[in-house]
């Protein structure tokens, strides 16, 4: 079958692999000048990466790291320390660090947690642990039901101490979704924590050794177009038309620089793009129908990725960090991290703000000096005093709309990715997948999104589309 899947990012190049592995032929269709929508990248003049976000891979993904070893690509990821890294705001320059030892789970990170002395005491950290117990006795179904409350509201009703909230749960929901925990659904923080404690490696993070448009994204395509398929960019869909039943009868693509429009037909038609352009590009007479009406309850959450390259290293610590900055999220020194950006004499901090709500719509040159206000905090010696180090250059890059604002309430509106049109699905980390609003949701919907449409139209097979629930043996254990 031919399928024709709108939107480049890893959802759409996800499904289009496995529909290649089945024996499809996909053609994706990006609208954007570069692959990979949320995890896009790009060179400045200098020859510097700069990119949509940043990036962590966790043990937790299990759909990514397959798909990592179906290219024969792990080796990319590279592993670090098994710990989680917050800043202390009190005490300026210092950090707090959970040390996950290397034994079962859920004894590991609990380990983790009871050796910290830093950030809790031995009365809160007995109250944490009993009020997590539900969340992992009870199961899925419990995470998912806690919809309803708010991440505070949950911590609440479980007696957990304010200040683990303030200590943990901040950093831990600004990282995690971009927002605040009185904001946040209690399902989405609740369904990483089970994660973190049921798998041995869920914690672990590990970062891409190069861009991910071209250490990630290509290898995808390649693979692809090595099956038949076809991958273009610059083709922004204008138009999803209709036949008299309703059905789609093409995908016009919308003509570039005085060209003509484009008609795109296919056996079978994917929306990859985002749940805010999926909404802007819905036909008209598929808005009568409560499947789609349903979209109006998701939209994405506005994101801010900086890059700030420095004259002189600020740091040499090699992981992601917890900023408990009021501004910031968390950010690491890329050229400590990843080995394409690796400077042995300059640092280039990658940062996220968040929540950005109240920053999208201001100057790069007013974001980039608050966020300067709170790294002279975190980084106190290097950027204070009477010798700061110099800010050399910086990039901006802001998403209006991110992943979906995972706000009490959304799961109902999350869409499955087969939908009421025959010939029409849907892929996305808003559509229903247990992972959420992440990479390992993307790739996950996609993949299902194929698996739809082989159990419907097979070709070849579909052992490829198995749907892996723990990581895979050999991800970060060996790493």
């Amino acid at each position: 079958m031919r399928v024709a899947i709108a939107g480049a990012g890893l959802a759409g190049l996800s499904c289009a692999k496995y529909l290649t592995d089945a024996g499809h032929t996909p053609i994706v269709l990006e609208s954007q000048n570069v692959l990979g929508g949320l995890v896009a990248a790009w060179k400045d003049s200098d020859g510097d990466w700069y990119e949509a976000g940043l990036h962590a891979f966790f043990g937790a993904y299990p759909n990514m790291l397959q798909l990592l070893k179906e290219l024969q690509i792990e080796d990319r990821l590279q592993w670090k320390q098994h710990t989680l890294i917050f800043n202390q705001p009190e005490k300026p320059g210092t950090l707090s660090r959970f040390d996950v030892p290397d034994i079962p789970a859920p004894f590991n990170v609990i380990a983790s947690i009871l050796r910290n002395n830093d950030m809790l005491t031995w009365e809160q950290k007995i109250k944490f642990a009993i009020g997590l117990l539900p969340a992992v006795v009870r199961g899925q179904k419990y995470v998912e039901d806690m919809d309803k409350y708010t991440l505070i509201e949950w911590l609440r009703r479980q007696g957990v101490d304010e200040r683990v909230n303030s200590d943990i749960f901040i950093a831990a929901s600004k990282a995690l979704t971009f927002i605040n925990p009185d904001e946040v659904s209690a399902t989405i923080l609740l369904t990483a924590l089970n994660r973190f404690l049921q798998e041995r490696y869920g914690s672990k993070i590990a970062f891409l050794d190069g861009s991910p448009t071209e250490r990630l994204c290509q290898p995808i395509v390649d693979h692809i177009t090595s099956g038949g398929g076809e991958v273009r960019l610059n083709a922004p869909l204008k138009e999803i038309m209709l036949n008299v039943d309703g059905t789609v009868k093409a995908f016009v693509i919308r003509g570039l620089n005085g060209a003509a429009d484009e008609i795109i037909t296919a056996d079978l038609y994917v929306s990859a793009m985002s749940v805010d352009v999926m909404k802007v590009m819905l036909p008209k007479p598929w808005q009568s129908i409560e499947f789609f009406q349903k979209l109006e309850g998701l939209s994405g959450v506005p994101v801010i990725n900086l890059h700030l390259w420095f004259d002189r290293k600020l740091t040499d610590i090699d992981h992601l960090l917890f900023s408990r900055s009021p501004l910031l999220s968390v950010y690491a020194d890329m050229s400590n991290t990843c080995r394409e950006y690796a400077n042995s004499d300059r640092s280039m901090l990658e940062l996220v703000l968040a929540p950005a709500k109240d920053w999208i719509d201001k100057s790069d040159e007013e974001i980039v000096s608050a966020s300067l206000v709170e790294l002279k905090k975190l980084f106190p010696d290097d950027l204070g005093g009477d010798n700061p180090a110099k800010l050399l250059k910086y990039h901006v890059v802001k998403t209006p709309r991110s992943v979906y604002t995972a706000i009490p309430g959304r799961q109902q509106y999350r869409p499955t990715q087969v939908t009421p049109i025959k010939n029409f699905y849907l892929a996305g980390s808003y559509t229903m997948q247990r992972y959420l609003g992440s990479m390992e949701g993307a790739v996950l919907s996609g993949k299902l999104t194929a698996q739809a449409i082989s159990e419907v139209h097979p070709e070849v097979n579909s052992s490829s589309l198995q749907t892996p629930t723990r990581p895979p043996a050999t991800n970060a254990a060996t790493a």
